[in-house]
Parts: structure tokens; C-alpha cells; sequence
């Protein structure tokens, strides 16, 4: 269970480099030409204009679950990166360290106070 947990988690994180690659792209666009291309000799006929449709959505169904666990990762890393400045900084308040968990209004109270910091130091 955990190789397929490892294999699973290799490919998420390999998709979007691969995905937004100038390769990719070139990829894609050879794609649709050969599709336009296709299309002179299959007259326009219905399954001409439905497997790249089809296709489509089930590519960007699973990029979208890949872009969103390599975004989520990526933010927890920077997150985890950010607290452990703010935690060795002495003159640091701690109550900023895990502020993303804060509510709205909880965040909106402490940027008045940042606000007000930088107008008091700004004179």
C-alpha cells in the first residue's frame, strides 16, 4: 500500500512540470492540427468532433486533482518555512506562526495593527 501511496504521490508531483512544459504545449498544438487535419477526411462526423471533447475532460479532470495537491504541498512547505523564521526571530510576535488558521476577521484585525505599526515607524 505505501509503494502504490509513494508511486501516486511521484506522479502527482511530476504532472504539473510535465503538463506546463514548452514540450507540452507544442504537443498539444501538433495535436489539434492533426485533429483539424483529420477532420477535412472525416467530413465533420460526429465522432470526429466528440473524442477530443471527451478526451479533454478527462485530462483536465485529473491535472486539476494533480495542480491541487502540488499547490496544497507547496503552500504547507512555504507555510512550515515561514513559521520557523517568525518561531527563531526573538522580537516576532508567536501568535503570527500558524496565522493562515486564523479567521477572517482574526486576520483583518491583525493587519490593522501591521497598518498601524508601519504608519506609527513611518512618523
Amino acid at each position: 500500500m505505501q509503494s502504490v501511496k509513494h508511486l501516486i504521490r511521484r506522479l502527482a508531483l511530476r504532472t504539473p512540470a510535465i503538463v506546463g512544459s514548452p514540450l507540452a504545449f507544442a504537443m498539444a498544438i501538433l495535436l489539434v492540427a492533426v485533429w483539424l487535419v483529420a477532420g477535412v477526411f472525416a467530413h465533420g462526423s460526429d465522432a470526429w468532433l466528440l473524442w477530443p471533447s471527451a478526451l479533454a475532460s478527462v485530462v483536465t479532470f485529473l491535472i486539476v486533482f494533480s495542480l491541487q495537491y502540488t499547490q496544497n504541498r507547496d503552500t504547507r512547505a512555504i507555510q512550515l518555512k515561514l513559521d520557523e523564521i517568525l518561531r527563531a526571530n526573538a522580537e516576532t510576535r508567536t501568535q503570527l506562526v500558524k496565522l493562515e488558521r486564523l479567521s477572517d476577521e482574526e486576520l483583518t484585525e491583525i493587519e490593522q495593527e501591521i497598518v498601524n505599526l508601519r504608519e506609527e515607524e513611518a512618523g
